[in-house]
């Protein structure tokens, strides 16, 4: 039990690695599905839709209830009787309100376009977001191909190098060579393998960036598809091509367009609070006194009016007849649906005058408008010079690639020249290594070279869409 125990934690923690197998795809759609900055700019695009929706729910009515219940001490105003008392009494009121706004200078209706122009705009945000970690993701994965390309060719090159030290190790032991010849050839085994452990830490640095815009655990073990083809042809499009397609489908650019929308509707906004704002309200509602009574008719009793009737000297008293009543509290619900009333009604408020404020903010969304127009003016401008550079930047590999094709042909039959002439004896060690050492250079600035390529391609590529 305790071995399987400890087999389960070493699992748990990954002390056991096992070599991980990733497409290009694989590593788009799991940077895009943990890739944390992507998913904030998610939440912020539907921050911007729910701001769109609460600016259209403007337009419908608002209807709220209201109820309270409480006592009062001491010198109060009885609701019911509105007279004042001494009593203790306790109280409570209960309604339904309800108001639409009828015109208020169009601010409803502009906050709704100017939301609905901000919610594209992050929308675009977002899908830039995404596009911009997909370009990284491919040039990370391509990092990788790059560094193990090279590091094959580098081994390649030290099993040649092993080949000669071998071949050299006896031809000393015979004494058809010196021993320093064999030194040098040593010398150099030794200088690749260095190279080789500084490749191998390339090739994981690669990995590492690669898992990180992934948003998984550094794995040393990680393995791609070699399904990525690499560019050997000239670059079709020109600079001015790229940047012309590039204002057309880049989404930061069409998101700079919204927001100066967004910004233009922001001053309309502001303006409606030079204009009066008119609505229509309605309410009903009821009230309830502990001190109100019920009076019940009882009893009726003759009084006496002060009054009489006087035949000769004799006077009759007059009588009336008094009904009596007695008192009785009514209930809670029964007052409150015997003092049930309504109201209906326009109400108009125009500004006079509010310390400047409505001013003050149609000057501060002007300032806004201006500010966004020149951050969409200042994106355009480092754009066209991003897509310049990197177009030079594409040309100028293009060429070393085609210099370095050459360079390499050349070298490789100087090589297999150079390896008959020092098998068969004629030049040393040291004028063997120099064919070998320009030969080993080349395979290796010609491997980067063409990713290099590749790489500026992409990127040309991605400004435009494709």
């Amino acid at each position: 039990m305790r071995i399987v125990s400890l087999v389960l934690f070493f699992l748990m923690n990954g002390f056991f690695v096992t070599a991980q197998h990733y497409s290009l795809k694989q590593c788009i759609d799991t940077a895009l599905s943990r890739n944390i900055l992507v998913q904030q700019t998610g939440l912020q695009m539907q921050s911007a839709e729910v701001d769109r929706n609460q600016a259209k729910m403007n337009l419908l009515p608002s209807v709220n209830s209201r109820w309270n219940y409480g006592n009062n001490f001491g010198r109060n105003v009885d609701p019911i009787t509105n007279t004042y008392t001494n009593n203790q009494l306790s109280s409570s009121n209960a309604g339904l309100d309800a108001g639409v706004i009828l015109f208020n200078g169009m601010r409803l209706q502009n906050l709704i376009q100017q939301t609905n122009f901000s919610h594209k705009a992050a929308e675009l945000d977002y899908r830039q977001a995404k596009d911009n970690l997909v370009l990284n993701v491919i040039l990370a994965y391509m990092q990788v191909l790059v560094g193990e390309d090279v590091l094959n060719v580098s081994r390649a090159q030290l099993l040649v190098t092993k080949k000669q030290i071998e071949r050299m190790e006896v031809m000393v032991k015979e004494g058809s060579a010196g021993n320093f010849q064999l030194t040098d050839m040593k010398g150099q085994m030794a200088s690749e393998q260095i190279n080789i452990v500084n490749l191998e830490n390339s090739l994981q640095q690669a990995k590492l960036t690669l898992c990180q815009l992934m948003n998984i655990p550094y794995a040393s073990a990680l393995q791609l598809e070699r399904n990525v083809q690499l560019s050997e042809t000239l670059y079709a499009q020109t600079s001015p091509e790229v940047i012309a397609a590039a204002m057309e489908y880049m989404s930061l650019v069409k998101a700079n367009v919204f927001r100066i929308k967004s910004a233009e509707k922001n001053i309309q906004v502001a303006k409606s609070g030079y204009y009066p704002t008119i609505s229509l309200g309605a309410s009903a509602g009821s009230s309830y006194s502990s001190l109100f009574t019920r009076l019940n008719p009882t009893t009726i009793s003759e009084t006496e009016t002060g009054t009489y009737i006087k035949t000769g000297s004799t006077r009759t008293p007059v009588y009336r007849e008094v009904q009596n009543f007695s008192t009785s509290s009514v209930g809670y619900f029964k007052q409150m649906e015997n003092n049930l009333g309504f109201f209906a009604g326009v109400n108009m408020q125009i500004p006079i005058f509010n310390n400047l404020q409505t001013k003050n903010r149609v000057r501060q969304a002007k300032l806004q408008l201006k500010n966004t127009q020149l951050n969409a003016e200042n994106t355009n401008y480092q754009l066209k010079q991003n897509i310049e550079q990197a177009w030079l930047n594409m040309q100028a590999s293009y060429n070393r690639y085609a210099m370095l094709k050459e360079q390499l042909s050349n070298f490789e039959e100087s090589f297999r020249a150079a390896e008959v002439r020092f098998e068969s004896g004629v030049i040393n060690a040291a004028e063997f290594l120099i064919a070998k050492n320009n030969l080993d250079r080349t395979k290796i600035n010609l491997v980067q070279t063409q990713y290099e390529y590749s790489f500026r391609t992409r990127v040309l590529d991605f400004y435009q869409g494709k």
